[in-house]
């Protein structure tokens, strides 16, 4: 990818949660009922950027009705009624998910119901996402986003709307209710102290989602949102990432006394979806509400205090956990952002060889890299992991040690300074192998004169003959391998070359010219120490046919090698072997 492009790659994610930060503080304004419906839909319309965009409420029938809609649609299918347990509507609302459709009529685990089939049909609508409207875990609606030509929604698209309308049913209930403290107020003057308290709540709990939607706007990361949440409501706060790692923590209270009490909460909040109180032994009372971006939960907020919540705390703290969400979301896209560069200028590096430019140097001391301290490399493979996988665990620790982390040709790279490589490459190892819980070869590498090209192909070059050795869950350099060095080195290639012409040349001829495998009955005769019966089991031929080979294999080489010393010929059928599992790349550089 070329500069340009590393630096426009960014800005559409950030306009969008720019955007999405904006719309929803522009929504958190009391108002009434129909105009939040309409700012909801031309928000949306504009976030996700489809041909038409439309909000459906929930009926006491279970049936869907259009309320509000954004862009060219027909007053017929303004006013459509969609069936309960029918369309994708239905389905959003029966399973309180995202659910979209690459062609509304192909969609085969739908429901269809013909009359509103007919009124799809002449709307001209093909591609649909829908995301449900929740408030205190109750489905009230849904938002649409229609296009008329098929398209796939993207993961991001589909977490964007899902935040959008977590604040968007947040601000349609919150209108809802102020409309009925008015009428009330109206038609009940005896009711006036009430409602006038049930405004106080709402207010309070408003403030505090202001404050803090205010915050992230300003910049503010996960720290300040929790100093900010425990300014305002007492107590102690802290923020999770969805692997229960702690974010943030402000306020008052004990750090150590809620550890198991608050994983026991948050995996309560977790299990229900909604927000959860418990009581704890230290006497204070610790509420959890997850943070979640439509059907990905994306960590937790836990607050601590010493008196039972109130409902308008709860709500408050419900609130809080989606303006983190909002907050992570963006920092997720800009960790992604950090990594896909740092993998892209790890690739120059090695394809560019030596040669070290100072545009590259620039993007490198931008990360906080040196370009000359970078001295060793490290290919990590794991079975049943893929190279990506690996990757992202190689990033923490490449920002941890000032290096780069990426996929290079299938392989999880990582170019670091190490004072001990061998050492180096153990942590890397039992680091990766604590976060996977399985086997993980780690090797390392030393770069000289910048040659990461080298290096890398050394490393995984010794990488491939380890595991055709049967090792699988190691941590080391190529030097502890030096033996077979020959197999992996591609600048012994022509040593090698001329080694095995020695030695077996006439066997690889052979095998070559009649499609026979001499080389593998070999290594399978040698690997079983000359036993004929185990070593036919092995190869999977009659005992005859081994025999057979073995005396074309004499005939070959021209001598009767099981009579000599044989350990030349072991060393060549071995070296062959793994050379046959790495594959040597050119030494010459275009």
């Amino acid at each position: 990818m070329s500069e340009p492009a590393d630096a426009g790659s960014r800005p559409g994610r950030e306009r969008e949660l720019a955007s999405l930060y904006a719309t929803a503080r522009a929504l958190t304004a009391l108002g009434d009922v129909e105009d939040v419906l309409g700012s909801i839909v031309r928000h949306a319309h504009d976030l996700i950027g489809t041909d038409f965009t439309y909000l459906s409420l929930l009926g006491d029938d279970g049936s869907l009705s259009i309320t509000a809609s954004e862009g060219t649609i027909s007053a017929t299918f303004r006013s459509a009624r969609i069936p309960p347990h029918t369309g994708l509507g239905g389905k959003v609302v029966d399973t309180r998910a995202a659910h979209w459709v690459e062609h509304y009529f192909e969609g085969g685990r739908l429901r269809h119901d013909p009359g509103f089939d007919a009124v799809v049909g002449g709307e001209g609508l093909v591609a649909l996402l829908g995301v449900p409207l929740l408030v205190r875990d109750r489905v009230i609606g849904a938002l649409f986003a229609a296009h008329r030509s098929r398209r796939r929604f993207r993961t991001d698209e589909i977490a964007l709307l899902s935040a959008f309308a977590d604040h968007a049913a947040i601000a349609l209930d919150n209108a809802r209710l102020y409309e009925q403290s008015r009428t009330a107020l109206a038609e009940l003057r005896t009711a006036y102290r009430t409602i006038e308290e049930q405004m106080a709540v709402m207010e309070r709990a408003q403030a505090v989602h202001e404050a803090l939607t205010g915050v992230v706007l300003a910049g503010g990361g996960p720290a300040v949102v929790a100093g900010e949440f425990a300014g305002q409501m007492g107590g102690r706060v802290e923020i999770l990432d969805s692997g229960g790692t702690l974010l943030a923590r402000a306020g008052a209270g004990d750090d150590t006394s809620g550890g198991p009490v608050t994983a026991g909460v948050v995996e309560q909040a977790r299990r229900t979806g909604r927000a959860v109180t418990v009581p704890g032994p230290d006497g204070r009372r610790h509420s959890a509400a997850t943070v979640r971006a439509g059907d990905s939960v994306l960590g937790a907020v836990v607050w601590s205090q010493d008196q039972e919540p109130s409902a308008v705390d709860v709500r408050s703290l419900e609130l809080a956990s989606h303006v983190v969400g909002l907050l992570i979301l963006k920092d997720n896209a800009v960790a992604d952002a950090a990594e896909r560069l740092s993998g892209e200028l790890l690739t120059e590096l090695i394809v560019a060889g030596p040669q070290v430019s100072a545009t590259q140097r620039t993007r490198a001391r931008s990360r906080g890299v040196d370009l000359d301290a970078l001295d060793v490399v490290v290919v990590a493979g794991a079975e049943g992991v893929s190279a990506a996988g690996l990757v992202r665990h190689l990033h923490p620790i490449a920002r941890q040690e000032a290096g780069l982390a990426g996929e290079h040709l299938g392989q999880a790279v990582l170019i670091a300074p190490a004072a001990r490589p061998e050492a180096f490459a153990q942590a890397v190892h039992q680091r990766l192998r604590a976060e996977y819980g399985r086997p993980v070869t780690v090797v390392c590498e030393r770069v000289t004169g910048h040659d990461w090209a080298r290096a890398v192909s050394r490393a995984a070059g010794c990488t491939a003959v380890v595991r055709h050795l049967g090792a699988r869950d190691l941590g080391t350099t190529t030097d502890r391998f030096a033996l077979y060095a020959l197999a992996f080195d591609a600048d012994r290639r022509d040593e090698l070359d001329r080694f095995l012409a020695d030695t077996i040349g006439p066997l690889l001829d052979y095998d070559a010219r009649r499609s026979t495998d001499l080389v593998a009955t070999l290594d399978a005769y040698f690997g079983n120490d000359g036993n004929l019966r185990r070593t036919a089991e092995t190869l999977r031929v009659h005992l005859n046919t081994l025999l057979k080979r073995l005396d074309r294999t004499a005939d070959v080489l021209g001598h009767d090698w099981r009579a000599a010393d044989d350990l030349p010929l072991r060393l060549a059928i071995r070296l062959e072997c793994l050379r046959r599992v790495v594959v040597l790349p050119s030494t010459e550089r275009r």
